[in-house]
């Protein structure tokens, strides 16, 4: 049997080249052409997020190693480093700097604004980035809602606030940039099955929006349909729904 100190001493934390070379041995081929056939760019090792979980556990919230690892632009040590970050200790000056790094969608929405969340400055940064007219901080931030609402309490949000967000979205999301319109659409849905005060406004605000055309640049562009899911949604009897944590 192992004794005490051995026990602590196989879950030690990893300092940063180690991480770095566990996330390298952990890379796929496969995995790493879907990612940059979603936006990302060398370099990158292509590890699957649910292959993190076993460094994460020796690496829980070190935000001095998140900061080396989110630097060195690598997608694969950015993802890692939103999953160790510790989010309280993060200024909104930290934020914008993660937000100026996060160069595709898959990094702006899933690393940047799930660590936003986490905080007490979560509003008032997503507020400025939806307003900023840039791509990827706009859906940032209408990302970092969704995350919000699927997991905080609806008393912690003001009605009024989510009802102007449903406005704006209807009135702009048709030309938006694409990604913000991947956000806002989520948005709608996301207010519409996780609020349930304003359920009906956002199931309004779905149908009068419609089918919303992305990847217009596209030889083959697609629609999008918040009232679709919203309705999958109601019919598996989700309405209210709430996650635990935001980072799993």
């Amino acid at each position: 049997m192992k004794s005490g100190s051995e026990r602590k001493g196989a879950k030690k934390a990893m300092d940063f080249e180690t991480v770095m070379q566990a996330l390298e041995a952990l890379g796929k081929e496969r995995t790493k052409k879907i990612y940059i056939s979603n936006g990302a760019r060398e370099p990158l090792f292509g590890v699957a997020t649910g292959e993190m979980k076993p460094i994460a556990k020796k690496n829980k919230h070190d935000q001095p190693l998140a900061e080396q690892l989110y630097a060195t632009g690598n997608y694969d040590a950015m993802y890692f480093a939103g999953v160790i970050a510790d989010p309280k200790a993060m200024t909104e000056a930290d934020f914008e700097r993660w937000i100026d790094g996060a160069y595709f969608y898959m990094l702006s929405d899933f690393v940047v604004a799930v660590t936003l969340a986490e905080t007490d400055i979560a509003q008032q940064v997503a507020d400025r980035w939806i307003a900023s007219g840039e791509e990827l901080k706009m859906s940032a931030g209408w990302s970092c809602y969704c995350w919000l609402l699927g997991n905080r309490k609806d008393s912690e949000f003001a009605a009024s606030k989510l009802a102007e967000m449903l406005e704006l979205a209807k009135r702009t999301i048709h030309d938006a940039p694409e990604r913000a319109k991947f956000a806002m659409n989520q948005f709608i849905y996301t207010v519409a099955v996780s609020y349930v005060p304003l359920h009906d406004l956002a199931v309004e605000t779905a149908k009068a929006v419609g089918p919303v055309e992305v990847h217009k640049d596209k030889p083959k562009s697609k629609f999008i349909n918040a009232s679709d899911n919203i309705q999958k949604a109601i019919d598996k009897g989700q309405l209210g729904f709430k996650r635990k944590y935001v980072r799993c």
